[in-house]
């Protein structure tokens, strides 16, 4: 192995996400090259299955959420360990630190040390061998799934995924104003990535004019840069997104179709969905199956996530027999971008998509399994961000790379999600090149 392919250093740095938190940074050059960076999300919705984040609990700092142990984790166990492999063996790079964990959910070093660490490492590979980031991962992929015997699941080339796009928030991310978490919009109708961009801008200036009419002036805006206005039910928010399309002067449900996240799993509770922000009701599983098979026949929407809870697996069947064929069925706290969980669900017949998720299991490589374990199954692929985002934009180049279904960022609004969709466009013009 030649000297400028061995990782010379790793650094890290406590930093803050978009809700002001903090969060993982860390650099890490090879050979006599300029350090690449990258940066953990972290999640506000979060399922059980997930990958853990360690904090420090220190209320003195930042409320408890430090993350000062994570960051001596990265300089005082993983670097040591990894200073002088080979940067462009991202698999063993991401077996060690696993091995150097030795905890189910990587609990001991911490989910966000370990992400960083690997993004930093695909990054740097990245450019010490003057390929483009998504390039480069694809090849990744490639070899992934070649060496699972899952070639054949694996698309040729890479290309730029649907957008789906928040526009309306509720739940966690907007006070619990409403019980489904994300309204969601995509432009399937739209010609190329730059049209259906522009499509998605005005159809979210024009929601905004429709809610300030309305009398929401003073509307929240949620963590994903959703407006967040305080609406009496769930299809309040979808009549307010057909009426915004139609503005646009577009058509709902050929141009530009909707998308729901449910985030089921966190109003279930001792096996009863409580709707508490819709009349204070309270739903088995068959009736709030049975409610979102109305929506689904009576507005255009497309994608339904987490529609029920992460461990409600007969739940699930029933839902996924009931419109399994109409939507896509979007597993994310039910699948946790865990492999063995979207292996039990595609054995199961639960959901026929996957949410993936990078910090919900800590490494490019467990990642990219994860998808191939969704397409294995015939499932479709949404790659996500989280509520707390940061500048980095290695997501976007990840969901170019595997070919992703759909990639949802947040709005289009607040910078860290700009970044990756304006990345978007910046791949966009070299694979049409």
């Amino acid at each position: 192995m030649t000297s400028h392919l061995r990782i010379r250093s790793i650094r890290a740095r406590e930093v803050l996400d978009s809700r002001g938190r903090p969060t993982v940074e860390v650099e890490l050059a090879c050979g006599d090259g300029e350090p690449q960076r990258a940066i953990a999300p972290s999640g506000a919705s979060t399922g059980a299955a997930e990958a853990c984040e360690l904090r420090d609990g220190d209320p003195r700092r930042y409320d408890g959420l430090g993350v000062q142990r994570a960051v001596e984790n990265v300089q005082r166990v993983l670097a040591p360990a990894l200073v002088g492999f080979d940067v462009c063996d991202q698999a063993g790079l991401d077996a060690r630190m696993i091995e150097l964990d030795a905890t189910p959910n990587k609990s001991r070093l911490g989910a966000n040390a370990i992400l960083a660490v690997s993004l930093a490492c695909a990054k740097a590979a990245a450019s010490v061998r003057k390929r483009p980031l998504f390039e480069y991962l694809h090849e990744l992929f490639v070899q992934q799934a070649r060496a699972a015997g899952a070639a054949n699941k694996v698309l040729e080339t890479p290309h730029i995924p649907l957008p789906m796009t928040n526009l309306i928030s509720g739940g966690l991310h907007a006070g619990g104003n409403l019980d489904f978490q994300d309204f969601l919009v995509m432009p399937e109708g739209a010609p190329s990535y730059a049209v259906g961009l522009e499509w998605i801008v005005r159809v979210y200036r024009r929601l905004g004019r429709l809610l300030d009419e309305a009398g929401y002036e003073g509307r929240l805006v949620g963590d994903e840069g959703g407006y967040g206005p305080r609406l009496s039910e769930q299809r309040a928010a979808l009549e307010f997104i057909v009426r915004a399309i139609e503005a646009a002067g577009l058509q709902p449900g050929s141009d530009m179709t909707i998308a729901l996240d449910v985030a089921a799993t966190h109003f279930y509770e001792s096996g009863a969905y409580r709707l508490t922000a819709t009349r204070h009701r309270q739903l088995t599983a068959d009736e709030l199956t049975s409610e979102l098979s109305v929506l689904v026949d009576e507005f255009p929407v497309r994608s339904i996530e987490d529609g029920l809870s992460e461990d409600d697996w007969r739940g699930w069947q029933g839902l996924t027999e009931r419109l399994g064929d109409r939507v896509w069925l979007v597993g994310d706290d039910l699948f946790a971008t865990q492999v063995s969980r979207i292996e039990r669900g595609i054995a199961e017949g639960c959901a026929n998509s996957a949410l993936i998720k990078l910090n919900q299991v800590g490494t490019l490589t467990e990642t990219l399994a994860a998808v191939l374990a969704a397409r294995r199954g015939g499932y479709a692929c949404i790659v996500s961000a989280r509520s707390g985002e940061t500048e980095d934009d290695f997501l976007a180049d990840l969901a170019v790379a595997t070919a992703a279904d759909s990639i949802k960022i947040g709005s289009i609004v607040r910078s860290e999600r700009l970044a990756k969709y304006n990345r978007l466009l910046r791949i966009a013009e070299q694979l049409e090149a």
